[in-house]
């Protein structure tokens, strides 16, 4: 299968977890989800990555956000290695980890890289919408553990853009000043957008205080 692209559809698919059978979009239902592999249970940033997942339930359930895992190891191995990770990480985790011992999701999802190994998924993530679709993709080398901070932030961002007509600047945190879309030139609409008024730095970078806050 090609490579998934921003915008595609998610693929469904239904699998053994920690947590029972998961048929995934059913799973998700309403909710953003962020799923995302790990090259094998038992390794030391892939237990830092998930310990830090489970701390951060609050956060995600704040967004409305669902998280699911992924390995190619079986569900044996991942029941053990759970409890490493909550004794380890000094956390509790609840959210699913996929059991994909037949590739069947690690191949849908374009996890396998050659490149990098022939046997173990690459450390992906993506971030996918209630409507099913991908809007997020990081790849990130196995030596290197994830920034959940920025993924966090990339779905604020996501989710302020989708209900207004505005684009987050570089290094935007949720609660800064964010940019006016240049397609929004008509001075009525902008007021009534824009209540708070906005700051024209130049005719097409127009910063105003985020909107929801």
């Amino acid at each position: 299968m090609a490579s998934l692209r921003l915008g595609d559809t998610a693929p469904d698919f239904t699998q053994q977890s920690s947590a029972g059978e998961i048929r995934f979009h059913d799973w998700l239902g309403s909710s953003w989800g962020v799923l995302f592999s790990h090259p094998a249970d038992f390794t030391p940033v892939c237990t830092t990555e998930l310990g830090l997942t489970a701390k951060l339930k609050d956060e995600f359930a704040k967004r409305n956000v669902k998280a699911i895992a992924l390995s190619v190891d079986p569900l044996e191995s991942h029941v053990k290695w759970i409890e490493d990770i909550n004794t380890t990480q000094k956390t509790v985790v609840g959210f699913p980890i996929l059991a994909d011992a037949d590739r069947k999701v690690a191949e849908l999802y374009d996890l396998i890289h050659p490149n990098a190994s022939t046997t173990a998924t690459v450390r992906s993530l993506f971030v996918i919408d209630p409507n099913k679709k991908v809007r997020l993709i990081i790849t990130y080398p196995a030596s290197t553990g994830r920034n959940f901070d920025e993924i966090l932030r990339v779905i604020d961002s996501l989710q302020l853009t989708d209900s207004h007509s505005v684009a987050t600047p570089g290094n935007w945190k949720d609660g800064d000043d964010v940019v006016i879309v240049p397609s929004i030139q008509d001075p009525e609409v902008i007021k009534q957008k824009f209540p708070k008024g906005y700051t024209a730095v130049t005719p097409y970078l127009r910063l105003t205080p985020q909107p929801n806050k």
